[in-house]
């Protein structure tokens, strides 16, 4: 398989989480099956003992953790609240700020130092757009379910049961799901909102970071402000999903996300090559607007050592974009996109990841931010 050149050289790198571990520092098992938390300068932390300082291997699904929201952190607020279910019971009724400031050393030790740093450059290019530019739909901003989805989807997901979910839901082939998703409106708006973003990209010249590696035409909606949206969307709605459908990749504990639109058509991009994404799930939906062609095409899971094997049959499936519909899949999954033959064709994609347990296995330097992995079948 080719990779994206950053991400290779990622790969090949050691483990940071295996070159730490020491006494009070903590240490990890190779295979990453359980990591000690280091101790903070707080001395209510530093005189418990060690046997109480190991992160739970699994979360603690009963606990109700704080909402980090509203607080500048160095990393994803949303991953500050999934952390926090897997912190030992003696941190659970201290302050937010002695948790904030406990997770926050466990993130700074453990992640690579060229992970820190471009995610200190990630965060300084997004905090200077959305300080210039001016949203047109505010309301956006905010998750809206009634005016966001179809009714047919928001009914579903308060029920929030396996055959609530399955009634409308359907798999058209194994591992790939199906269903109407977005309300017309919501469509309609978001596509306004990225054109005007567009128009004042082009107007003030600013240089903006496409979606991924093979996108060239797009944006990545986190980066002007719809982070905290997206989180809800993928908390609220994806991951009830992926529980019941995709439990073997950790469906109920997706902490983390990438979202963006890719734009298909004259003057964009034309179709997408074999790959499969830097994701645990994947939402892709259908924004807009009239086109003909750009179907999805899949076929089949396989390993990093197998990835370019052939397809069996019954692995392959032609998918038929329509507005508002979605489509989950996990990032595994091999996948493309045929030629957009006419008019103009913009998806709504959501990579969905577990970044703790990536970080807990020693992994985090394998995420790229914006990567998709090429294969070569064609």
């Amino acid at each position: 398989m080719s990779l994206d050149g950053s991400v290779e050289r990622r790969r090949s790198e050691p483990s940071s989480m295996q070159q730490i571990g020491n006494g009070s520092n903590g240490i990890v098992n190779e295979n990453g099956t359980s990591m000690m938390l280091y101790s903070p300068s707080s001395p209510q932390s530093q005189s418990q003992s060690q046997s109480h300082q190991r992160l739970r291997l699994n979360p603690n699904t009963d606990h109700n953790p704080e909402n980090y929201e509203d607080l500048q952190l160095d990393y994803n607020p949303s991953i500050f609240t999934s952390l926090e279910r897997y912190l030992p019971p003696s941190m659970l009724s201290v302050t937010r700020q002695l948790k904030v400031q406990y997770m926050s050393d466990i993130l700074a030790r453990y992640l690579p130092q060229g992970e820190r740093i471009r995610a200190q450059k990630h965060r300084e290019y997004r905090q200077k757009i959305i300080s210039n530019y001016q949203p047109l739909h505010k309301e956006l901003y905010t998750m809206h379910p009634a005016t966001f989805f179809d009714p047919s989807f928001v009914e579903a997901i308060n029920k929030n049961t396996e055959e609530s979910l399955r009634n409308i839901i359907s798999e058209p082939s194994p591992g790939v799901y199906t269903f109407k998703m977005l309300h017309p409106d919501f469509c309609e708006m978001l596509l306004s909102e990225v054109d005007h973003f567009e128009k004042w990209v082009s107007e003030t010249k600013f240089r903006i970071m496409r979606p991924n590696t093979m996108n060239k035409f797009g944006a990545v909606l986190d980066d002007f402000g719809l982070e905290t949206m997206l989180d809800k969307l993928m908390d609220d709605f994806v991951r009830p999903i992926s529980k019941v459908f995709y439990p073997e990749v950790g469906g109920a504990t997706l902490d983390s996300h990438h979202g963006f639109v890719v734009e298909y058509g004259k003057d964009r991009d034309n179709e997408l090559g074999f790959h499969v994404d830097d994701s645990e799930v994947t939402l892709n939906v259908c924004l807009g607007k009239q086109f003909s062609g750009g179907e999805l095409f899949f076929r089949g899971i396989r390993c990093d050592k197998h990835v370019n094997t052939e397809s069996q049959p019954e692995e392959s499936l032609d998918y038929t974009h329509e507005p508002g519909q979605a489509v989950l899949h996990r990032g595994r999954h091999r996948h493309g996109a045929r030629a957009t033959r006419s008019g103009h064709r913009i998806n709504l994609l959501l990579w969905c990841r577990r970044y703790l347990e990536r970080i807990r296995k020693g992994k985090a330097h394998a995420i790229s931010r914006n990567s998709l992995l090429r294969t070569e079948i064609s």
